[in-house]
């Protein structure tokens, strides 16, 4: 249960980054990538959760 645990607190930091580092990218590259404010939380779940 504790690895299990771990194992969560990990991906949830994974997920925070990814988002922070979505957040963080230029408004132009965002603009290209097809990111806007409204799917950045959806991208960022899929990177680490899985689809």
């Amino acid at each position: 249960m504790t690895n299990r645990l771990i194992a969560e607190a990990r991906k949830y930091a994974a997920y925070r980054r990814t988002l922070r580092e979505l957040g963080a990218l230029p408004l132009d590259t965002r603009l290209d990538l097809d990111i806007d404010s409204g799917n950045m939380r959806r991208i960022a779940q899929r990177a680490v959760y899985g689809a």
